[in-house]
């Protein structure tokens, strides 16, 4: 292979290998960058492999951080960029799935032997443009291969969260997971509860990342792992829906169907967003015994509490688990937009989350009856609010209105809020027009007012 680094980034990190190699030591780029470099993707991080120890690498750099030192790495700090060296080793007894025991230096062929997949087991040298593969990672990288090195039970054995990777990598890169590799994720699919909820969640937001989103939950469904990390969507794989709103049969594969949709740009809620919309359906499931007709009466309320548990336990920002329990606790209202009042509507217009539920309505509808006339109204409806001014103050306070008479109190709140309501209809669009509603409004409730008897 010969090709040349095509940025900055590769440039920096081909200039770390050249002056290790000048200092006397052997040094490789290695793993997911060498992989994507390969299949003509362009790396997002290079981490690099060497024969020098981390005493080494810290002499030989004046800007380092020992993240990892005992287990032979350190980050090398070029500019505002940062880039892992590690020192060839071969690791062995792994007792907890995640950490080795002990770690011991070796060589090339070694490291690359302990690696996880054969894909990720690739080293190529910048300097000399040559690329060394002591896997077969090569061949499997033509084939679209996912192939464990070595024997698969072992690898998994090493690093349960392994399993998950293979699968996102499948999703991710559009390949194919090797019959005995994927015996071994499905036998141990249950290993992955070992592994924190953080690294679960991590594997998990790449894995639902479009354009491969729909394809990683099939995966994810197959290698078994799905009753394991999301059993509430494993739920619904077998949760048939009414084929006169859904033709696609079961929610699961109406949340396929949405998946595969997705934007490429799509905001990091929106696959949360579809895939729990209908996670209280299978909870809430119930056939009319005369029409046959299937129902899931209160599923996004329901839907919206059990969002906000499964987020929770994947460790989600709490902002960002606020914004998919709304899409989710919202997203049958926009069945009900042709009879929205005015106020109604606009105010849906200007919820915070209402990009993000319109983009859950819009896969909603293309993942059953593809009928999009809702969203193509709100749509125009959006731009029409975009051209009008910004209604930010209310026409009338709590000032004015004690300045009429209105007493403080629960009262004059349910009036203000009323009176924002018409402001919203276009039913009062002047202070004046406000005041001298206001002035009726507050001479009727004196008036029926009871004196007080204290």
């Amino acid at each position: 292979m010969k090709a040349e680094p095509a940025n900055a980034l590769a440039a920096t990190a081909k200039e770390i290998v050249r002056q290790l190699q000048q200092a006397g030591f052997t040094a490789y780029w290695v793993g997911g960058c060498v992989r994507d470099f390969l299949l003509g993707r362009e790396p997002g991080d290079y981490d690099i492999v060497t024969s020098a120890l981390p005493e080494d690498v810290e002499k030989l750099f004046p800007r380092t951080i020992p993240v990892g030192k005992k287990f032979g790495i350190i980050v090398v700090l070029q500019g505002q960029e940062q880039f892992q060296v590690a020192t060839f080793r071969a690791e062995a007894d792994y007792r907890d799935g995640r950490h080795p025991e002990e770690v011991v230096f070796g060589d090339a062929v070694a490291d690359a032997r302990r690696r996880d997949f054969t894909i990720n087991g690739l080293f190529y040298d910048p300097v000399t443009e040559q690329l060394h593969d002591w896997v077969g990672g090569e061949t499997d990288l033509r084939a679209k291969t996912i192939r464990t090195i070595g024997v698969p039970e072992e690898r998994f054995a090493e690093d349960h969260l392994r399993l998950l990777r293979a699968v996102r990598l499948a999703a991710q890169l559009n390949f194919e997971i090797e019959p005995a590799t994927m015996a071994a994720i499905q036998t141990l699919a249950s290993k992955i509860q070992t592994i924190s909820a953080e690294r679960i969640r991590d594997e998990l937001i790449k894995l639902f990342n479009p354009p491969h989103a729909g394809r990683g939950l099939e995966l994810l469904r197959e290698s078994k792992l799905l009753q394991e990390v999301l059993p509430e969507i494993a739920a619904t794989v077998d949760c048939e829906q009414s084929p006169n709103f859904h033709p696609e049969g079961s929610v699961f594969n109406h949340l396929v169907l949405m998946l595969r949709q997705m934007p490429p740009d799509a905001d990091p809620s929106l696959p949360w967003s579809v895939l729990l919309h209908d996670v209280a359906k299978p909870v809430t499931a119930s056939k009319d015994p005369v029409t046959g007709s299937i129902h899931f009466y209160g599923h996004e309320r329901i839907g919206a509490e059990m969002a906000e548990t499964i987020l929770q336990r994947l460790r989600f920002p709490r902002k960002q688990i606020e914004d998919v329990v709304h899409a989710v606790r919202c997203h049958m209202q926009f069945k009900d937009v042709p009879d929205m009042r005015k106020a109604t509507l606009r105010r849906l217009l200007m919820r915070p989350t209402f990009p993000l539920e319109m983009q859950l309505h819009r896969l909603d509808c293309l993942g059953s009856h593809r009928r999009l006339e809702i969203y193509d109204f709100l749509l125009e409806k959006a731009r029409e609010l975009e051209t009008q001014p910004e209604i930010v103050p209310p026409l009338l306070t709590g000032k004015e209105l004690l300045a009429l008479g209105m007493p403080p109190g629960p009262a004059m709140g349910t009036l203000l809020a009323e009176l924002r309501e018409k402001q919203l209809s276009d039913e009062l669009s002047s202070r004046e027009g406000a005041l001298e509603w206001a002035r009726e409004r507050v001479g009727e409730i004196s008036k029926n007012r009871r004196p007080d008897c204290r």
